[in-house]
């Protein structure tokens, strides 16, 4: 952390023991959320989400592959993400970073354990099944990629539409139908800062954060949880965080249904 970031981080501390925030939010609020769908057109969904400044790209494509072994007659559907120069002066091009697996990661396991995608209805013949790749792209980053990626990758989803597939051919050009969507996930995730509980944090407080906890959710249960950074949460923390995760779902679905 160089010293502008320090002061930064004394300045998000400083605010907090006063109540208050940098932007002037409540501690249980997301920042503005713009989404645009179907924006690129080479690929069988898109979606680009705007969580204040912070800002993301979901392309989808679709190619045929072989099934798993332990699920024949099953797609799959895998999270990719590349955390673009552009979009930060932290980043740095090359191999992804530990920090883009872990979004990649923490994004897909919420989905994945939404069970949203229809993964049976991706198979096609035997040896052949649909295999959906989602990959973020980040264009510009302050504060909470895991949020703005999950309703990306979602959003996308949502609005993929599955390539023909016609005499051993994928015709790109034609559509068999919309990619089977099954439920919706949506993840909240919040900042620990010096006993503080923060929804949706900017950049200059996730420097000063002491722990980070994602919580994926649907509108019955929670999917997946992954906890971040060195500090810790209490049980009490987490039984709050779970609810207002839930309280959040129905706000960011809104959202993704318009």
């Amino acid at each position: 952390m160089d010293a502008i970031d320090v002061i930064k981080t004394k300045y998000v501390r400083e605010l907090l023991a006063n109540g208050k925030r940098e932007d002037g939010r409540s501690i249980n609020d997301f920042r503005s959320i713009r989404i645009a769908n179907d924006i690129v057109s080479s690929a069988e969904g898109s979606a680009q989400v705007d969580l204040g400044s912070t800002r993301v790209l979901v392309g989808v494509k679709l190619e045929i592959d072989t099934p798993m072994e332990d699920n024949p007659e099953e797609g799959n559907l895998t999270v990719s993400s590349e955390l673009l120069p552009l979009a930060s002066a932290d980043y740095e091009p090359g191999p992804p970073s530990p920090e883009a697996i872990e979004l990649a990661r923490v994004v897909d396991r919420g989905i994945r354990a939404g069970s949203c995608v229809d993964m049976k209805s991706l198979f096609i013949e035997e040896g052949k099944a649909w295999f959906v790749y989602a990959d973020i792209y980040v264009l510009n980053y302050d504060g909470n990629l895991i949020d703005a990626s999950t309703m990306a990758v979602m959003s996308a989803l949502m609005h993929t539409r599955v390539p023909k597939y016609e005499d051993g051919k994928i015709i790109r050009e034609e559509s068999s139908g919309k990619l089977k969507i099954d439920n919706i996930v949506t993840s909240a995730t919040f900042g620990k800062i010096d006993g503080h509980l923060l929804l949706d944090t900017t950049k200059n407080e996730e420097n000063a954060a002491d722990a980070r906890l994602t919580i994926a959710t649907d509108d019955n249960y929670v999917r997946a949880m992954q906890k971040g950074l060195s500090g810790s949460l209490s049980t009490n923390d987490v039984i709050e965080l779970a609810g207002l995760a839930f309280e959040k779902h129905k706000e960011i679905k809104g959202y993704l249904k318009e």
